[in-house]
């Protein structure tokens, strides 16, 4: 693939996606965001990558949004022309317009089909964590800082973190790293959720490859597909009736699948399965379960 702000490397059915502005640590820009987003349509179309990892290029993982434009670099009005208007002048908050172009992003990982691993290498702050957020599993190098530091700069979380980071590292952290806006260091990270697993700078790849081979190795791309899925989604679930649903429903059509049998017998044999179900082809009939929301 061919980008202009991003990296996009198969090899052995592992995905790296790596940010790629590194002389301006990797700061997000609208172009990077709808790369990035593209990149998450290729993936999940491409039955030959099995697992995603994104890093950053140079000594940075992603140093937030690119404030170059100044004073006004959040300012959509400035930034995009105005917004669509309501007659009596008000805005109208339910057009495409208004939308946040990094929760965009953070939605499309959410709706991914593969396992997503971030490979913190740097400085995340802004936009570059909470592009994270969606992903399965963070792992992070030492030399990794992270800040939600949109308190400092007069604006509020984006990228739908008030919704993502408090299911993660729970209310009370959530809040006092966003109320503060501080940056701060990878183990404080690990200690508080956010990371699961520190390493060396030179250990950062190898370990988010030797997780992703594991997964890619051992299971089958529909049922990790299926389960991506049903953990993301059942976090909003108002009751465990609903997990149960989905769970019968997604128990009964792999129960009936060649890969269960194929699973099934592997074990029996005490030999490594070949799955042969591919998410182009062979997702249930009941999924999607869930309607798809619009932004209105």
């Amino acid at each position: 693939m061919a980008y202009e702000t991003i990296k996009y490397e198969l090899v052995k059915q592992i995905l790296t996606i790596t940010l790629n502005r590194p002389d301006k640590l990797n700061a997000s820009t609208s172009t990077m965001e709808r790369e990035l987003i593209d990149a998450f349509d290729c993936a999940d179309k491409d039955d030959h990558v099995r697992a995603v990892i994104v890093t950053g290029e140079g000594r940075a993982f992603c140093a937030g949004a690119d404030l170059s434009t100044g004073a006004q670099s959040f300012d959509m009005d400035a930034r995009r022309g105005l917004v669509k208007r309501l007659p009596d002048g008000k805005v109208d908050y339910s057009h495409s317009s208004v939308r946040d172009s990094g929760g965009q992003l953070t939605l499309r990982i959410f709706r991914c089909l593969k396992p997503v691993i971030a490979a913190v290498n740097g400085p995340a702050v802004g936009l570059g964590v909470t592009m994270q957020l969606p992903m399965d599993i963070r792992i992070a190098s030492e030399a990794a800082r992270f800040g939600f530091v949109f308190s400092q700069r007069g604006i509020v979380p984006e990228a739908a973190a008030s919704w993502f980071l408090p299911r993660i590292v729970g209310i009370a952290q959530a809040l006092e790293w966003c109320y503060s806006g501080r940056v701060f260091p990878a183990q404080e990270a690990l200690a508080g959720g956010l990371v699961s697993k520190v390493v060396s700078p030179d250990q950062l790849l190898p370990a988010a490859r030797v997780l992703a081979h594991e997964i890619i190795e051992k299971t089958p791309p529909v049922a990790i597909a299926l389960i991506r899925q049903m953990m993301w989604r059942m976090l909003g679930a108002d009751d465990p009736m609903e997990a149960h649903k989905v769970d019968s429903r997604a128990s009964y059509s792999r129960g009936r699948s060649q890969d269960a049998q194929e699973g099934i017998m592997a074990f029996l044999e005490k030999r490594p399965a070949v799955f042969k179900d591919r998410v182009s082809a062979d997702m249930p009939d009941h999924f999607p379960w869930w309607t798809e929301r619009e932004y209105n």
